[in-house]
């Protein structure tokens, strides 16, 4: 529950810092007083947007800090899923600067304004006269039967089925399309496949050819430049052998006489040894130097394919043409196996179906199931607030459609006099009579869920006498499961709370500021009389209020 309000630099609020506490709080103030600013102040430390006309002083920054009690109401979870420490009494900041730029705090660690958004509704549901349309609103209508129906966990599993369908049919319109696009180009693309396939193409096979045919055009000089090679080394008079032969056998004599002579003479044993092994290399060349018309024509008809080939496609070499062939081979077999892909995303598409058909059906089930215990509660609370003839015409209709919070159509209608016809709330109920119904369905919101606080900002518009009183002690109801706090402007409500906290106007140097202050039992005795006579009280209004306020 909200234990303490801290406003500086607000609107009309130089400094105020307020304490809450449990049970019914009643807020009261003459009209222009400054009620709408503390409900601005503590919209904006709720996540509300903020600008440079909230701040009173634009010199320095506005800061709204909000204490809310939490330690009954199971958050620790939440608090970890948006990874923020939790404490048991959680400090909510907001900062909006000099310079527009705002800032929000939770626990003093800085978040986005979405993350206090997801705690404010966990937190204070704050009901201004507005929202009293909100009646009228099918998705508040059915947050108002699924309370009831426990069916907060049962959605929150059906949106992941939801979101989990409309994926997954997404993914099968692509692969349709992308089906039908592939299709349109098969013929062709396995048509190139296929000759890319039968070319047998190898990495290196492009470079090996072009040198083989080099050397099959050069054959002449080839075999010239080897023979005389092979004259020069194996010539018995003058060819290499031969003279390193002589010159190995000088040295060898020379050898045992000198270390220096030693070293020379086994160089000299080391280059003859390569020169032999040069010497086989170049006879074994020799002998298989041959020349065969028909390989080079073989060798240029299979250059040319792959000339050709590169071209067709592109590239220049024939790495890029494997990498050619893998991308088609992925084409047609997308195309060949498109089929399958397709069913199985279509079975996939069926199988999330079912679960999601059988989740809503459990949905519709509960609903349906409290429909008649929340028509008699909304009822018996209206008769108490003076609406004996109020009904209500509550019907929930399966359909065929996915909707985000499952397959039911909600029709939420009324009637306030007896033998009338049904109709939408705004259009059938008055702005009173509308007070009373969000008081109402308020109520048993509040029996249903566990939310901390609410704050109703002058429900009782519209209503008077016997009808405020009723308004009271249903509030004094709410407040055994939650800290209500109520702004009112009816005397009757004001007397019924368990605190009550004035806002007041003050002039302090010829600049207003708004203040609030919580009031004493004789400052409540004077308040309610002002309330029911005006600023002239009368003996008899300071009697009434005393009676008011009685036990």
């Amino acid at each position: 529950m909200l234990t303490q309000l801290s406003i500086h630099n607000y609107a009309l609020i130089n400094q105020l810092t307020i304490d809450f506490d449990k049970g019914l709080s009643i807020i009261t103030g003459e009209t222009g007083a400054g009620k709408s600013i503390l409900l601005g102040a503590l919209g904006l430390v709720l996540g509300n947007r903020a600008d440079l006309s909230s701040l009173k002083d634009t010199s320095t920054k506005c800061i709204v800090e909000a204490k809310v009690a939490i330690a009954n109401y199971d958050l620790q979870d939440f608090f970890e899923e948006v990874d923020l420490d939790y404490e048991a009494e959680t400090i909510i900041r907001r900062e909006i600067l000099p310079s527009g730029k705002s800032r929000a705090f939770v626990n003093d660690t800085p978040v986005r304004l979405s993350v206090v958004n997801q705690l404010r509704t966990k937190l204070i549901d704050v009901h201004s006269q507005h929202e009293t349309l909100a009646l009228s609103d099918n998705s508040f209508q059915f947050s108002i039967v699924d309370a009831l129906a426990k069916n907060k966990d049962k959605i929150a599993s059906y949106k992941r089925g939801f979101s989990k369908l409309n994926q997954l049919k997404k993914e099968l319109e692509a692969l349709e399309v992308q089906q039908k696009e592939a299709n349109q180009q098969y013929e062709y693309n396995l048509h190139l496949f296929n000759e890319l396939e039968e070319a047998n193409l190898k990495v290196d096979e492009q470079e090996q050819l072009e040198e083989k045919l080099e050397q099959l055009n050069n054959i002449e000089d080839i075999k010239l430049n080897l023979s005389e090679a092979l004259e020069i080394s194996i010539n018995e008079e003058i060819g290499v052998q031969s003279l390193l032969n002589t010159l190995e056998n000088r040295l060898l004599k020379i050898a045992a006489f000198s270390k220096h002579y030693q070293e020379l003479s086994e160089r000299v044993t080391s280059v003859k040894i390569e020169i032999d092994d040069v010497v086989t290399e170049l006879e074994k060349a020799n002998e298989n130097v041959d020349f065969n018309p028909n390989e080079i024509e073989e060798l240029n008809n299979r250059l040319q394919l792959i000339y050709n080939l590169q071209k067709k496609h592109t590239v220049a070499t024939n790495q890029e043409l494997l990498e050619v062939l893998e991308d088609l081979s992925v084409k047609v077999g997308q195309v060949e196996n498109a089929e399958e892909t397709i069913t199985n995303k279509k079975n996939e598409i069926n199988d999330v179906t079912i679960k999601l058909d059988k989740l809503a059906g459990l949905i519709t089930k509960s609903r349906k199931a409290v429909v008649p215990k929340l028509t008699k509660q909304l009822q018996h609370l209206l008769a108490e607030l003076g609406m004996e003839n109020a009904r209500f015409s509550i019907n929930i209709k399966p359909t065929s459609n996915y909707f985000t919070n499952g397959k039911d159509e909600l029709a939420f209608l009324f009637s306030a006099n007896k033998g009338g016809n049904f109709g939408e709330l705004k259009k059938v109920a008055s702005g009173g009579e509308l007070s009373r119904i969000m008081l109402s369905v308020k109520t048993v919101l509040s029996e249903n869920t566990k939310l901390p606080t609410i704050i109703f900002d002058e429900i009782d518009t519209g209503v008077s006498g016997e009808v405020s009183n009723k308004i009271a002690g249903i509030m004094q109801q709410m407040s055994n499961n939650m800290q209500v706090i109520a702004i009112t402007h009816l005397p009757q409500i004001a007397a019924k709370g368990k605190h009550h906290y004035k806002v007041f106007k003050k002039e302090i140097k010829g600049v207003t500021t708004t203040n609030l202050k919580q009031l004493s039992d004789e400052e409540r005795v004077v308040e309610i009389a002002e309330m029911l006579s005006g600023k002239d009280i009368s003996e008899s209004a300071l009697t009434h209020a005393k009676e008011l306020l009685s036990p």
